[in-house]
């Protein structure tokens, strides 16, 4: 497995991917939409895990000088358990530390006790705050 940045050819790929693990995001949050904005902005921070099998994980960071977000963190099932989604989430963390950034934030649905718990085991916290968000 290689971890590198994301290339116009492992478009498919990564929308395939993101449909599967995201299958009720909104439309914004597509790979048709969110890869473009994503280049077009801070294309540096968009990662993906490939083989010989094509793309099997992303993860896309994020940082605005204050702090630093993860999104996007996706594993294809066959390759779950593998440490691909830790290799992912430590990759895109030693980019935003090369940022100068010092805390990593991340959201995480609710309802997704396990992927919680992956996020636990690399040593973040849930933290008492109430996220809060608006479409524009």
């Amino acid at each position: 497995m290689e971890i590198r940045r994301y290339e116009n050819g492992d478009f498919d790929g990564v929308e395939a991917l993101w449909q599967q693990a995201f299958p009720d995001d909104p439309p914004r949050n597509h790979a048709v939409n969110a890869i473009p904005a994503k280049l077009a902005f801070q294309p540096d921070l968009l990662f993906v895990a490939v083989t010989a099998d094509g793309v099997i994980g992303t993860v896309m960071a994020g940082y605005d000088g204050h702090r630093g977000w993860l999104y996007s963190v996706a594993v294809r099932p066959d390759w779950r358990r593998a440490g691909v989604g830790a290799a992912l989430v430590h990759h895109a963390e030693a980019a935003l530390q090369a940022l100068g950034c010092g805390k990593v934030n991340l959201q995480v649905r609710s309802t997704n006790a396990a992927v919680v718990r992956f996020y636990e085991s690399l040593g973040y916290g849930v933290e008492d705050r109430i996220s809060l968000g608006r479409q524009l």
